[in-house]
């Protein structure tokens, strides 16, 4: 994996996810960010994750790579180069307790390995992407499926957010948001992340 500079987040930008979690369906993005220690490649390896925190949830989503420095005025195909499937791991009792003290999700969201990502692609561009879906199988059967056309704010509006608050440059990697169906995973689950039909990534789940 080439060199990876910061790991930005978009929460809640699939309404039917936000209605879920018994969310409000945001009017402008939610973006948070994970260490640069979160990040893991799933390459057929164990993974490690915290078992003694509360209940793990996988978050499925497209990952897009940032292939030059921003500037006002480009299209996504022109700053993005490559895409993964990717999962967002969430400690969601954490969650809830941060979120009911109004704090910041960090403690939730950024353990080490709570960032997966499969081997990354060539970037389609949108309307190519907009013709597959990506999924999550964990254990043989898929427990989340998604379009990005789906997506309440799409990739050239999340580009654009980001870049203007907090800076948007090569080797940044943005988790564009998941779909309904989030869930648990367990002890030795086996996680497969697909495009389309495509194997991307695969991991075993390990809990300590």
């Amino acid at each position: 994996m080439n060199k990876i500079s910061n790991i930005y987040c978009v929460g809640r930008n699939y309404a039917e996810h936000a209605k879920e979690l018994q969310n409000e369906v945001p009017t402008s993005p939610i973006i948070f960010s994970k260490p640069t220690h979160a990040l893991a490649e799933a390459v057929g390896q164990e993974i490690l994750l915290p078992g003694n925190r509360g209940s793990i949830h996988f978050e499925t989503e497209i990952v897009i790579r940032i292939g030059k420095s921003y500037e006002k005025g480009m299209r996504v195909e022109e700053i993005v180069d490559s895409m993964a499937i990717g999962i967002d791991f969430t400690l969601r009792d954490v969650q809830s307790e941060l979120k009911k003290k109004g704090q910041p999700w960090l403690l939730a969201k950024g353990f080490p390995n709570s960032a997966i990502v499969s081997k990354f692609i060539f970037f389609p561009g949108i309307e190519e992407m907009m013709k597959t879906d990506f999924s999550l199988l964990i254990n043989g059967k898929t427990v989340q499926q998604g379009n990005i056309k789906n997506m309440i704010f799409d990739l050239q509006t999340i580009i654009d957010f980001i870049a203007l608050n907090f800076g948007l440059g090569e080797g940044d990697l943005i988790f564009t948001g998941t779909p309904e169906g989030v869930g648990p995973v367990g002890d030795k689950d086996h996680l497969e992340l697909l495009w389309g039909t495509s194997v991307l990534g695969e991991s075993i789940i390990k809990l300590n």
